[in-house]
């Protein structure tokens, strides 16, 4: 009877082993093909997990005996396949634990990496050359041992999990330790001589990538939930950057205008603003902030505010950039502004303008079909606190147009690396001139996205002002 209960005993342990292989097979590819497919988001960890429970099942299906059963091929074979994994599955195993610790801890983990890595090229070498699956078996299980105590530690401590771990939890620890004590029970019978029981590791791996499964669960909830956080805040962020952009363009006798803003991402640093005098007269600011998100766009509120401090300058487009670079000289902690205001005044058909660093005023003629790029620049604001800036008078006649934008029209590039570029600004200026300003304005974002290859996503803000005379 002992030996019936043996012989009915031993299959089920076979099959319950294959099926924890299979297991492990289909949880590492899965990490492996999860990580493949968000790869932007560098998830090494899960990389590095999935590659270690891939070769943890290839093993456990090579040291089953029902499995071998049915495999054809020389018996030696597989036990070159179970020395060539264990001598593998380590340097995983410690690319997994290098994205898991903080970098308190990397150089160690380093020295052991390389350590793995050396003990790998002579174990599969000395396999090649002399079909010898024990030599550095010794070496390999040293490793394992300092790795098993080393992270049983520090995970079984709060004090040196909260220290070099980047995610602490006891549900990981209470995994941790289980594989751990496992596989520390297998690792010394090499140097202690006992015979190991081959069915105490599987299960301890299960409970172990049970463990690693809730942990990132948990890690991805709670990462969405931030995100969610996150998306509300920037969605109410890009409600108020809205608000402080004018609600109309001003309406002045003989001039068409139209104004577009097009952010990169929820809240950007591109800004528009208008001061109107009366039906003749109005002034006309564009700002791009260095960078982008929401520290570009805390400073283009800024702006906001320090126009209301400089409309007396209105009419003196160098005398209001200067008031603008001082006031925001104090508060833009190594960021840079570009700007450029253009003042109008239809009554005496005259125009000024001046610019810090930006972009050229472009003025298309509409009598000859010339184009004249406007400088007048001064620098940027945030290099000096006072400085000067020149200002260009020009004449306005009917038919002419004026574009004021931020360089994220002209800088789009094509598949060979070509820019937009102005040259092609002038082609739109010049088409179909009985167009409306408003036409022109989404002639010239559509042609400026249409630049770049397909499917490529808008790589800065984009502003226009679009200025006819009538």
């Amino acid at each position: 009877m002992p030996g019936v209960q043996s012989a009915n005993f031993l299959p089920r342990i076979e099959i319950f082993a294959i099926s924890l292989a299979s297991i492990f097979l289909f949880v590492g590819l899965g990490a492996i093909a999860l990580a493949a497919f968000r790869h932007r988001e560098r998830m090494w960890i899960v990389t590095w997990f999935g590659v270690f429970s891939l070769l943890y099942g290839v093993r456990l299906f090579a040291e089953s005996r029902s499995f071998l059963a049915m495999i054809p091929g020389p018996p030696s074979l597989i036990r070159y396949t179970i020395a060539a994994v264990t001598y593998t599955i380590l340097i995983p195993a410690l690319l997994f634990w290098y994205e898991l610790s903080t970098p308190r801890l990397h150089r160690l983990v380093k020295a052991m990496i390389w350590a793995a890595v050396v003990v790998f090229v002579l174990g599969i070498g000395n396999l090649f050359l002399t079909g010898n699956t024990q030599r550095f078996m010794p070496l390999n299980n040293i490793l394992a041992i300092v790795l098993i105590l080393s992270t049983a530690t520090i995970n079984c401590i709060p004090r040196l999990a909260r220290r070099y771990l980047t995610i602490q939890s006891p549900v990981l620890a209470i995994g941790t330790v289980t594989l751990a004590a496992a596989a520390l029970y297998a690792n010394l019978s090499t140097f202690i001589g006992y015979a190991v029981n081959g069915f105490v590791e599987p299960p301890a791996f299960a409970i172990f990538v049970f463990a690693i499964g809730y942990v990132a669960a948990k890690h991805v909830m709670t990462n969405e939930r931030r995100l969610l956080s996150i998306e509300q805040e920037l969605e109410v962020a890009r409600e108020i950057q809205n608000s402080i952009l004018p609600a109309d363009t001003p309406k002045l006798n003989g001039l068409d205008i139209a104004a577009a803003y097009y952010p990169m991402a929820s809240v950007a640093g591109d800004f528009y603003e208008f001061i109107q005098i009366d039906e003749h007269r109005a002034g006309f600011l564009i700002a791009d902030v260095s960078g982008h998100g929401v520290p570009a766009a805390l400073i283009a509120s800024m702006i906001k505010v320090a126009m209301h401090a400089v409309q007396a300058h209105a009419a003196d487009p160098g005398e209001l950039l200067r008031g603008l670079n001082r006031i925001l000289s104090h508060q833009l902690k190594g960021q840079f502004v570009t700007a450029g205001y253009l003042f109008v005044d239809m009554e005496a058909k005259l125009a000024r303008y001046s610019g810090a660093g930006h972009p050229p005023l472009l003025h298309w003629n509409f009598a000859n079909g010339g184009l004249r790029r406007l400088e007048s620049n001064g620098l940027l604001f945030g290099v000096l606190k006072d400085t000067h800036y020149p200002s260009a008078e020009l004449r306005l006649n009917a038919g002419d147009r004026f574009l004021l934008y931020t360089d994220g029209l002209t800088e789009p590039e094509n598949s060979t690396g070509e820019q937009f570029g102005a040259d092609r600004i002038v082609h739109v200026l010049r088409s179909a001139p009985a167009r409306t300003c408003a036409d022109v304005s989404r002639t010239l974002f559509h042609e400026s996205k249409s630049w770049q290859p397909p499917n490529t996503p808008q790589q800065d803000d984009v502003t226009l002002i679009v200025l006819g005379v009538q």
